[in-house]
């Protein structure tokens, strides 16, 4: 049986950071009950790539009580066309007003051309595993990492049409684009277990934990923990972020933490929001799990 949970006022054993992804319905509530508990937010970049007005006061608001990771959902690292420039030319400048904790986007390509004019496509489309998608990213990253100046971690993602087999693993591909650009990566582990229980016959859980044996440990830096909304048998389960961290995501967690012990956690939640102190009880939970594998480990 699971001990129950320490109370909020417990000191924590694990010095690794945990935070929440800061959404537009619960800016009032952190901003009015700032919590000494979390080590950072995360922002999505788009949303304040406006010069001036609201969005900036914000910013300047919220950085003013919490560190802050910065997450792009628009780069498309593994586009042929590359990063937009004017797309990355905004994401630098906001990079430099915050200088936040850590900064990530998707492997993934959303950019293309039509008519020699730039296109995105408004959402995170795979990239087949292969030789030639492996070269795009790894030169789109350089380019991203040369304009910061910093790392940028890499984040898999959710597909819902699967591949033929490419030359590489999904895991495995990571792996090398880790080595070939010295990036880090962001594991979002909910995103495996959804791509395996939509397209796998085995075990999730156990095929999970063989995915993430596969990446380097000094390459992963943060963690991203989340949700799905339930369907009904044969459907398609879409990564909507609209729910609690499921009991595989929690035990995932548990090896993801043991091998990946000084990765940054993020709890999720983007949809089906819940009020900002239970948001608060789902990182405080990521912090007594991540103390119970620190007790594991020394014995």
């Amino acid at each position: 049986m699971m001990a129950a949970l320490k109370p909020l006022s417990q000191a924590p054993i694990s010095s690794t950071p945990v935070g929440v992804g800061l959404r537009h319905e619960h800016y009032s509530a952190a901003l009015s009950q700032p919590s000494p508990a979390l080590d950072f937010v995360e922002i999505h970049a788009e949303n304040f790539f406006a010069e001036g007005g609201a969005a900036s006061r914000l910013l300047d608001q919220i950085t003013e009580h919490y560190a802050v990771s910065i997450h792009g959902t628009a780069m498309g690292l593994g586009s042929a066309s590359g990063v937009n420039r004017q797309y990355l030319k905004k994401f630098v400048q906001l990079v430099n007003r915050v200088d936040p904790v850590l900064v990530s986007d998707h492997a993934c390509f959303t950019w293309g051309e039509v008519g020699q004019e730039p296109v995105h496509s408004g959402d995170l489309l795979p990239l087949k595993f292969d030789k030639a998608t492996l070269d795009i990213l790894c030169t789109n990253i350089d380019t991203v990492q040369q304009a910061l100046g910093r790392q940028l971690l890499v984040e898999n993602i959710v597909t819902y049409l699967p591949f033929d087999a490419g030359d590489f693993s999904e895991a495995e591909f990571l792996a090398r684009v880790a080595e070939r650009t010295q990036c880090g990566l962001l594991v979002d582990l909910n995103n495996i277990l959804v791509n395996y229980r939509n397209f796998s016959r085995g075990n999730p859980l156990s095929l999970a934990c063989d995915w993430l044996a596969q990446l380097p440990a000094s390459a992963v830096r943060e963690l991203h923990l989340a949700g799905s909304s339930a369907v009904g048998p044969g459907m398609l389960i879409v990564d909507d972020h609209g729910q609690p961290v499921s009991d595989d995501c929690w035990a995932l967690f548990h090896e993801a933490h043991e091998r990946f012990p000084h990765a940054a956690t993020l709890i999720e939640w983007d949809n089906n929001l819940p009020v900002w102190q239970e948001l608060l009880e789902e990182a405080h939970q990521a912090r007594w799990r991540m103390d119970m594998v620190t007790l594991e480990v020394a014995g």
